[in-house]
């Protein structure tokens, strides 16, 4: 569906690369476009960021501290990517480099990014901002469009619906065809309760990508 269409919505979608959690999130959102007058506008976010700077890396074990710090990396791909072509091009790229990264779960392959870059017809070179801080600042900007408003006790995904900032929906595997849009219909009413916060329970399962 396109935004030329009568009534198509678009969703603003806030991901980090690395998290499976988002991965999952965003191939719902992509079965819901299926289903309903709804795009997916792609944005970037940073578990890095989020984790080390705004948090001060409190309270994190070593081993996901220097998992986020790996993190900056595919993020600031994206960011060049965006800066390079146009902003346009991140759900191309996101699908490229999540489905090497938890589909085929090849999380310390250096030739995810190049490889990712070359199907969505970008050059590898964008791969060296890996290591660079020049597109940072615009990791930042957009980060912070979600989490000024979404709070800082949340992580990714987040979306926007109607104007309201929500963190997830955190689910796995993602739900297909008319599950996929009942999930949906109900994040719109949850989006549209005025004082609405929170639903959760504790996840006891691990991330599928069936």
């Amino acid at each position: 569906m396109t935004d030329g269409q009568p009534g198509c919505e678009t969703v603003p979608f806030w991901f980090d690369p690395l998290c499976p959690w988002a991965w999952i999130t965003s191939r719902w959102l992509l079965e819901v476009e299926k289903i309903r007058p709804v795009r997916a506008d792609w944005r970037i976010m940073s578990l890095a960021y989020l984790n080390l700077v705004q948090r001060d890396g409190k309270g994190l074990s070593e081993d996901y501290r220097d998992l986020m710090t790996k993190a900056w990396g595919p993020v600031r791909v994206c960011a060049a990517a965006a800066e390079h072509d146009s902003p346009n091009v991140l759900g191309a790229l996101y699908t490229a480099i999540g489905t090497r990264l938890h589909n085929q779960r090849r999380r310390d392959d250096p030739t995810v990014i190049t490889e990712a870059l070359t199907e969505v017809g970008l050059p590898e070179s964008l791969a060296g901002a890996a290591t660079s801080t020049e597109f940072d600042q615009s990791i930042k900007d957009s980060h912070h469009e979600a989490f000024d408003e979404v709070g800082l006790d949340v992580g990714t995904p987040v979306l926007r619906i109607r104007g309201t900032a929500l963190f997830g929906p955190v689910v796995t595997p993602a739900p297909r065809g008319e599950a996929a849009g009942r999930l949906w219909d109900g994040l719109v009413a949850v989006a549209g309760t005025d004082g609405f916060f929170e639903l959760k329970r504790s996840r006891d399962r691990k991330p599928s990508f069936e």
